[in-house]
């Protein structure tokens, strides 16, 4: 006696990751370049999705070339991209002991807010060890449960 085979769609899961010069020029390129790629993922540009992306890896970014810079060294960029189910952003760079935390700034602080957006914008996110030196900020969107939440009436 055989048992019955199923088939499970074929799952392609599509990854772009680049380095980037840990300066403000390389942190504006990330995002270009992120948006860009995503746009071949057919994600296009002004999308719900592709506009988040865009404000996740910008303050991701900055704060790897602000808090984490090492001077001579690079932060990296790494977007995976699961079709209709998940979007993963990670941003290395080498400097360890530094670990972004939300605060809650005060009425006139100038600074402080980026890890708050991050929040509010992806599913969840979290402070990663990176082997062998530094640290990666990830951000996760699911995009099943953002599509069902805008189909409902």
């Amino acid at each position: 006696m055989t048992s019955p085979v199923t088939r499970e769609p074929a799952v392609t899961v599509r990854v772009f990751t680049q380095r980037f010069s840990s300066t403000p020029r390389g942190a504006r390129l990330a995002r270009r370049l992120a948006l860009h790629q995503l746009d071949r993922w057919r994600l296009p540009y002004g999308s719900e999705t592709s506009d988040a992306v865009g404000l996740l890896v910008a303050e991701l970014a900055a704060n790897a070339v602000t808090h984490g810079r090492v001077p001579g060294r690079d932060f990296e960029l790494t977007l995976s991209y699961t079709p209709e189910l998940r979007l993963r952003i990670d941003v290395s760079d080498t400097r360890g002991e530094r670990r972004p935390a939300p605060v809650a700034p005060g009425p006139l602080d100038e600074g402080g807010r980026g890890l708050l957006l991050v929040e509010a914008l992806a599913t969840r996110w979290a402070v990663l060890d990176r082997v062998p030196v530094g640290k990666t900020v990830r951000a996760e969107l699911d995009l099943a449960a953002r599509r069902a939440v805008r189909d409902v009436p």
